[in-house]
C-alpha cells in the first residue's frame, strides 16, 4: 500500500494519460484472462492427464499462497521501484508462469508456471492502480479505475468464453486453450512495455508523483479496529473463498456434469457473472453513494451467493436464475465493501486493514479451493457420478452462509441509518 503525492500543477497531458490508462487496461485484460483459463480447461485436464480435482484445484490454490505473504511488501516494491517498472517486470514474471504452464508435459511442472504467475500477479494488481492513481490522481480517478477493472473483468469474461470463440482449439485438447492463454499474456506483456516507455518522458519531465514511500503494515495497529472491521474482514475472506474458488475453478466443469451442458454453453453461463459486474459494480457503488447506504446492500449481496448455491444443488432450475444471482452478489458486494472498509478504520491505519483483509483472503481462496477438490476426489464427482459434487456444493453454501451472517452482523452493529449517519456527520 503506498501513499500518493499530488502530482504536479501541470502534470501529464490528457491524451498521455489516457494513453496510459488504454494501455494498463491492455494489461489488466491479458492478466484477468490468464488468471481465469483453468477453470476452461478443468475437464479435459482430468480426461486427458489423469489430473485429480485435488491437483485442479491446486492450480488456482497456488497462485494465491504466494500472496499471503507478498500482498504485504508488493506496494513496497512499486513504491521503491516505480509502477512502470514494477508492471513490465511483474508482466515478465506473468509471462513466463503462463508459458511455463501452456508446455509442462506434467502436472509439476504447470503448478510451478502456475506459482510463478500468482508470484508475479497480485504486485502486477498493485502497479497498474499504482499507474492510474500517477496519472489520474484528483481528475477522474474513480472513473478511471472503475474502467481499468471492467475492462480488467472483460478478460474474465473472455476466458469463460474462449470454448464458443477457440472452439477448435479446444477441440484439439488441453494445451491449445493454455497456448492461447500465454499469447494474451504476450499481449499484456507488450502493452506494460509500451507503459513503461510511454511513462519515461513524463516521470523525466517531473510531472508525475515522487518520494512516496510505503505504509509500514503494524500488528500492533490490529488492536485499534472495531468489531464492525473483524464482521467485515470474515465476510470478505468467507464470500471471496466461495465465489472465486466457485466460479474460477469447479463451476464449469459442475454445470457439464450435473446439468448436462457442452464445455462451450458451460463456459457461456459462466461468463455472465463477469460480464453483468462489468456494468453492475459501477452502477451499484454510484447507488450506495447516492443514499449514503451501505451496509444493508452488502448484506443483501452477500444473501444472493448462498440462495444461488442453493438453487443450482437443490433444484432442477434452469442456471439462468441463480447465475444471475451471482452476478448480483459479484457486483454489489466489491463495489460496497472497500468503500465500508474507509469507514470502519481511521484513515492512517487504512493500508494496514486493507493488506490484512488481502492477506486473508488469498489464505481463504487457496484453502477453500483444496477443499472443494479433495472432496470432489474422496467422493468420486465425475459425469457418471453428479451426486459426488453435493459434498462441495453443501461447503461452498455453508461457507456462503456463515458470510451472509457476518454480513448481517455488521448491519446490526455499524450500518443502520443513524450509524452511519453518523460516520458522515
Amino acid at each position: 500500500m503506498s501513499a500518493v503525492l499530488p502530482m504536479s500543477a501541470a502534470g501529464p497531458s490528457r491524451t498521455t494519460a489516457w494513453v496510459v490508462g488504454v494501455l494498463v487496461a491492455i494489461a489488466l485484460f491479458g492478466n484477468f484472462y490468464v488468471y481465469d483459463s483453468i477453470g476452461p480447461v478443468a475437464d479435459l485436464l482430468q480426461q486427458q492427464r489423469g489430473f485429480s480435482d485435488t491437483q485442479v484445484a491446486l492450480l488456482n490454490a497456488i497462485y494465491s499462497l504466494p500472496n499471503v505473504v507478498l500482498i504485504l511488501v508488493g506496494g513496497v516494491l512499486v513504491d521503491r521501484f516505480g509502477a512502470a517498472r514494477m508492471t513490465l517486470v511483474t508482466a515478465g514474471i506473468c509471462f513466463a508462469g503462463a508459458t511455463l504452464t501452456a508446455f509442462s508435459p506434467n502436472f509439476a511442472g504447470m503448478a510451478t508456471g502456475r506459482l510463478l504467475y500468482g508470484i508475479g500477479a497480485e504486485t502486477f494488481n498493485i502497479a497498474t492502480l499504482a499507474a492510474v492513481a500517477d496519472y489520474f490522481g484528483g481528475r477522474g480517478l474513480a472513473l478511471a479505475m472503475g474502467a481499468e477493472l471492467a475492462v480488467g473483468r472483460m478478460g474474465s469474461y473472455g476466458a469463460d468464453m474462449s470454448p464458443t470463440w477457440f472452439a477448435g482449439a479446444y477441440a484439439q485438447g488441453w494445451q491449445p486453450p493454455l497456448l492461447i492463454a500465454a499469447a494474451i499474456a504476450a499481449t499484456s506483456l507488450t502493452a506494460s512495455l509500451a507503459y513503461w516507455w510511454v511513462d519515461r518522458g513524463p516521470r523525466r519531465a517531473g510531472l508525475l508523483p515522487t518520494g512516496k514511500t510505503a505504509e509500514k503494515f503494524e500488528w500492533r495497529d490490529l488492536l485499534h479496529f472495531g468489531k464492525a472491521y473483524w464482521y467485515l474482514l470474515a465476510l470478505c475472506v468467507l464470500w471471496y473463498s466461495v465465489i472465486l474458488a466457485f466460479r474460477s475453478t469447479f463451476s464449469i466443469k459442475y454445470f457439464q456434469h450435473t446439468h448436462g451442458l457442452d464445455l462451450a454453453t458451460a463456459g457461456e453461463m459462466n461468463s455472465y457473472v463477469f460480464l453483468a459486474a462489468v456494468f453492475a459494480t459501477p452502477l451499484f457503488g454510484w447507488v450506495c453513494d447516492r443514499l449514503g447506504r451501505y451496509a444493508p446492500f452488502l448484506a443483501f449481496g452477500a444473501l444472493m451467493l448462498p440462495l444461488a448455491l442453493g438453487m443450482m444443488a437443490l433444484t432442477p432450475w434452469s442456471l439462468w436464475l441463480p447465475t444471475a444471482l451471482i452476478g448480483i452478489s459479484y457486483s454489489l458486494v466489491p463495489a460496497v465493501m472497500w468503500p465500508l472498509t474507509s469507514r470502519l478504520v481511521a484513515p492512517n491505519r487504512f493500508g494496514t486493514a486493507i493488506g490484512l483483509m488481502w492477506v486473508v483472503q488469498n489464505a481463504g481462496i487457496s484453502g477453500a479451493n483444496l477443499v472443494a477438490g479433495w472432496l470432489n476426489d474422496r467422493a468420486g464427482a465425475s459425469a457418471a457420478n453428479p451426486g459426488g459434487y453435493d459434498a462441495m456444493m453443501g461447503f461452498f453454501g455453508l461457507t456462503s452462509v456463515a458470510g451472509c451472517l457476518f454480513a448481517l452482523l455488521l448491519w446490526a452493529t455499524a450500518g443502520r441509518r443513524e450509524h452511519e449517519q453518523a460516520v458522515r456527520a
